[in-house]
């Protein structure tokens, strides 16, 4: 794992680090050839430049977000972006993380990718990468 995001970690809640820190290990188990970094303040990995699943603390607790997660064909993914393809699903502990289904999404992830590292140069319009 990156040292940042150790340090992102180390920065949070108890209970928001547990979860967190299971997340990142399950990610980079899930994901061993992904890079991470922090990106726009937030753990992100990424797959030959393309974020994949990244997380973050707010409100309604630590989000992990995917960013082709709409596309899934797996259930529990139910907060579903409006202007893009990503879909996310919020924690408060430890107990409510299904490693089971993460590691599911996790393959999910690798299979369903739409090109947000181009996003920009099409000018908005996705095309799916697999």
């Amino acid at each position: 794992m990156h040292p940042d995001i150790q340090t992102y970690n180390a920065t949070l809640a108890p209970a928001q680090q547990e979860v967190v820190d299971l997340l990142a290990r399950e990610i980079d188990k899930g994901l061993p050839q992904a890079e991470n970094k922090i990106w726009h303040a937030h753990p992100v990995w990424f797959l030959e430049g393309n974020p994949i699943v990244g997380y973050s603390v707010q409100k309604p607790g630590v989000r992990l977000m995917f960013w082709s997660g709409a596309d899934f064909h797996e259930p529990g993914l139910n907060v579903v972006g409006k202007k893009f393809k990503d879909a996310s699903v919020f924690y408060n502990t430890v107990s409510e993380v299904k490693k089971a289904a993460l590691r599911r999404w996790l393959k999910e992830a690798q299979e369903i990718q739409w090109d947000y590292k181009n996003l920009i140069k099409r000018k908005g319009r996705f095309e799916r990468l697999k």
